[in-house]
């Protein structure tokens, strides 16, 4: 859990080969897709990853900042309420955009009838995404507190046996009580309540990361691969917008789990450049690249159905219960009224963004 570089990057790799299961592959009704004006869809595009570039990057790194602003601390009244904004955007992002896309795809005509006409594929794989999420959420949260009690408890062992050791030389010798016992050589204690909810936030902030980056990866692609520029336009706008406050949201998550400054570096880049780098490399593969072909359907509806039950699962439970929860906001009405209205805004911003992208 101290270092999440590795399993980021085994995670993203092969979506970045994604293309490849698919160029080349005829799609139905190739003949009639929109090709638009590939000299004018190249600046907008390569516009389009500096803007998104720079989005996430401000929405991520923003709450690191509340190590010198106070009203961004993770226990300050404004971080709750822009916590619950950006987990607005989270619940949409998988409801809204990501889930019918999802549906389209693996409903869409130019697969066989059977068996994508004759079951909720889609609705089936997301279900199954939200399982694995709490499957994986618990596992590893019991996992490593069971081994930093196991740890601790050897560290006790250790402490009361150089302890007793001492007291029995002392008592041999008939010399002089030492003190060591009443001194307390204490090199270790029991796992800590706040020690728990640590683990709980690392395995919550790389598991939200994992989710994001799937849907990243297959965004940018499908920005970098569109030669449309009326239809790059309006999504260049509503991806932008979406990493920033999707940013926001994972940079809180990132900045409670306390990690290292190196595993914090790591999870902002990756995060920061994911989509990015999937633009880059649709506009490489843009030529030769066919999102209606049915491998590229079955792929993309597969893995967007996957990234939205992540999404909504970890929206759901691990930002926003968490945060409602927390004693701080149920004693505090004016605070849960803020956040209940941040919430519903950035979902609502977010639903609203549909219509255009």
């Amino acid at each position: 859990m101290r270092n999440p570089s590795f399993l980021l990057f085994s995670f993203s790799l092969p979506l970045l080969l994604l293309p490849a299961l698919t160029a080349g592959d005829c799609g139905c009704d190739a003949s009639a897709t929109e090709h638009g004006n590939r000299s004018k869809a190249i600046p907008l595009k390569i516009a389009a990853i500096f803007s998104i570039l720079a989005a996430g990057a401000v929405g991520v790194s923003l709450p690191s900042l509340g190590r010198w602003i106070p009203p961004l601390r993770p226990q300050a009244d404004l971080f709750f309420a822009v916590k619950a904004f950006a987990a607005g955007v989270i619940l949409a992002t998988g409801f809204v955009h990501i889930l019918p896309d999802a549906f389209d795809s693996l409903t869409s005509p130019c697969l066989s009838p059977s068996p994508w006409q004759h079951f909720p594929f889609a609705g089936f794989v997301a279900m199954a995404a939200a399982i694995g999420t709490l499957m994986l959420d618990t596992i590893a949260t019991g996992y490593f507190s069971r081994e930093r009690n196991g740890n601790s408890r050897k560290l006790l062992d250790e402490a009361k046996r150089v302890s007793d050791e001492e007291i029995a030389v002392d008592l041999a010798g008939i010399v002089s009580v030492h003190t060591h016992a009443t001194h307390g050589h204490a090199h270790g204690s029991a796992t800590a309540p706040a020690d728990d909810d640590l683990v709980r936030r690392r395995v919550i902030s790389q598991v939200l990361e994992v989710g994001i980056v799937v849907h990243s990866v297959i965004i940018g692609i499908s920005l970098g691969a569109s030669d449309n520029p009326s239809t790059i336009r309006p999504l260049v706008a509503a991806i932008s917008f979406h990493q920033l406050f999707e940013g926001m949201g994972l940079g809180g998550c990132i900045i409670q789990a306390n990690f290292e400054l190196k595993s914090m570096i790591t999870m902002i880049l990756f995060f920061s450049l994911t989509t990015p780098v999937g633009v880059a490399v649709g506009i490489g593969i843009s030529t030769v690249y066919n999102e209606s072909s049915p491998k590229a359907l079955i792929v993309e509806g597969i893995l967007n159905s996957g990234a939205a039950g992540i999404l909504i699962y970890m929206a759901l439970v691990d930002l926003l219960a968490t945060d409602f929860m927390n004693p701080k906001v149920q004693k505090n009405g004016r605070l849960q009224i803020g956040i209940n209205v941040s919430l519903l805004a950035g979902a609502g911003l977010m639903s609203l963004i549909a219509k255009w992208a």
